[in-house]
Parts: structure tokens; sequence; C-alpha cells
């Protein structure tokens, strides 16, 4: 079965972490633990030369590109540990790529159809990004926000405890202990058989309408803060409820939807700049037919698209 590509990118520090025991499954106990961790090495400039592999330098770009990676992520090791298992692995592949280079490894067709096929996948990478970061700003992100904020329609939420129980007659007994003054959360801890809200005293905090099932929710939203319900029924057996607040849902601030808000401008804007290269481009497929533009396949042209 062919290697996956990245996971062969990574085999020659996959063999350097074997052989300083980092490997995954190694005898931790073997070594005693660290006094302190190693301290990270001051920042370079990139040019920097760092090691230095048959005379071919290795630089502290090198380095950083070798860093963001994701095949080499090296998640609890100390940042000086990790600069020197990188150093240790880009000497390793300078000089695996030297003896490849002389072994004319890259003279073979099947290898120049990957390098043109890699070489692509970057630069479209790089282009996008690039693209993105000019949608991406504060200003179209405020604006994105306020459009959004503004066709949000006001939502009520209700913050209930339930105790949930296999029968109608187990609901009921313990519907009339709670209103004959017992503790809500003290009888939900001892009896509700809901796992995930039974530690919390059947606390599921705050909720829109939609998000529970129909029966539990009607009868959610129909009680006054401090009521507590008659048996409910759902498909997950029967729940004794108690409203304990309700309020109208508070709009997310700017601040809370910017990661959200950033992601999808940069989504849309490289969504956007494929399809512009799409339309502009001539593409023909196997038999010789061109692939028509979006609106073209209906009929319509450039000049006559609908707005």
């Amino acid at each position: 079965m062919p290697i996956p590509f990245s996971l062969r990118r990574a085999s020659a520090l996959a063999l350097i972490l074997a052989g300083s025991g980092l490997a995954p499954g190694a005898a931790l106990a073997q070594a005693p633990a660290p006094k302190a961790a190693t301290p990270a090495p001051a920042a370079a400039s990139p040019e920097t030369v760092v090691a230095k592999v048959n005379g071919q330098p290795v630089t502290a770009a090198d380095l950083a590109l070798a860093a963001e990676d994701p095949a080499l992520s090296l998640p609890g090791v100390d940042e000086g540990a990790k600069q020197n298992l990188l150093v240790d692995y880009m000497i390793d592949l300078k000089v695996g790529a030297q003896a490849a280079e002389a072994a004319k490894v890259g003279d073979s067709p099947d290898f120049k159809r990957k390098l043109a096929y890699f070489r692509d996948k970057l630069l479209l990478d790089e282009y996008l990004e690039r693209e993105a970061k000019k949608a991406v700003t504060p200003e179209a992100a405020k604006a994105l926000y306020d459009q959004t904020v503004k066709s949000m329609k006001p939502e009520e939420e209700v913050h209930a405890r339930h105790i949930l129980v296999e029968s109608e007659d187990e609901a009921k007994k313990i519907a009339a202990r709670i209103k004959g003054g017992e503790d809500f959360a003290k009888v939900a801890a001892e009896l509700s058989k809901d796992p995930g809200s039974k530690t919390e005293g059947g606390d599921l905090g705050w909720f829109t309408q939609e998000r529970m099932v129909k029966p539990f929710a009607d009868a959610a939203f129909k009680l006054a803060p401090g009521q507590v319900s008659d048996p409910v029924k759902t498909q997950f057996g029967w729940h004794v409820l108690r409203v304990e607040e309700k309020r109208t849902k508070p709009v997310p601030t700017f601040d809370e939807m910017k990661e959200q808000i950033d992601q999808y401008l940069t989504r849309k804007a490289q969504q956007d700049t494929i399809v512009k290269l799409r339309e502009a481009a001539k593409v023909e497929r196997v038999g010789g037919s061109a692939t028509p533009a979006a609106g073209e396949a209906k009929g319509e042209t450039k000049g006559d698209k609908k707005p």
C-alpha cells in the first residue's frame, strides 16, 4: 500500500525522534525527567546559518518552514529541544536530497509529474492565501458583523433543570417531592438518569426552543421562572423540570464572532477567486468540448448576467 505523502515527508523526523527516545511508545521511565526545559534559542535572522551539509547551508528560514509543517508537529516538546530536532531533521533532509540528486531520482518522469503537481498546489495555496488577506480587513469584518446582527431575530432562552427517570410513576413521585419543598438539585443528584446533568443538580444551562425535543421544549417555555412541571414524556424517558430564568438571547459581541467572521471571509474570498479564474479561463475537458462559464450554460452571455 502506498505510504501517504505526509508520512513519507516526516519519516526522517520519525527516525530522529526514535533515536532520541521521544518516539511514541518510548519507555520514558528509563530516562530521568529533566529538571528544567531547555531554553528556547534567541530569535535569529531568517538568513542565519544553523548548519551546513556538504557545504550547503541550512538557515533559520528553513527551520521556520519545517516548523509550520503539520506532519512535523511536536506537542509536548519544549522549544529548545524542538529546535534541535528540527535542525537534525533538516540535516537528514539535505543529506537525503543530495543523495537523491546524485542518483538522478529527479530525472524520472514520475518524479517530474509529482514535482509539477506539488508546485502547482503550493502556488495555488500561496495565491489564495494572498487574495484572502486582501479580503479579511477590519472594515470587512465589522461590516459583515453589523449585517449579521441586523438580520438576527430576538430569540427567547430558558435556563432550566430537569430530572430524568424511566417511568411516569417515578416522575409523579419526584414532582410531588419537589412541589412539597425538597431541593431540586439534591433530588436530581439522587435520582436522575441523565449522566450529563445529574452531577450538576439537573442543570441544563441556557437553551433556545429548537435545541430541545418538542415535548420538553413546549413544557419548558410554558413555565414561569420557579415553576415545576408535571411529568413530561420524550423518547428519552420521563422528565420533571423546573425553569430557573427566562431571557431574550443576547446578541454575541464582535469579539466573540470575530474568528468565525474571519474564517467566513477567508473561505468566501478563496471561493470567489477560484470562480473568477474558472470564468476567465478556457477550459477543455477530454473530448475537446469547452467547459461553459457559470451562466453561459443557460444560454446567457457575460454581458447579460442577472445581478
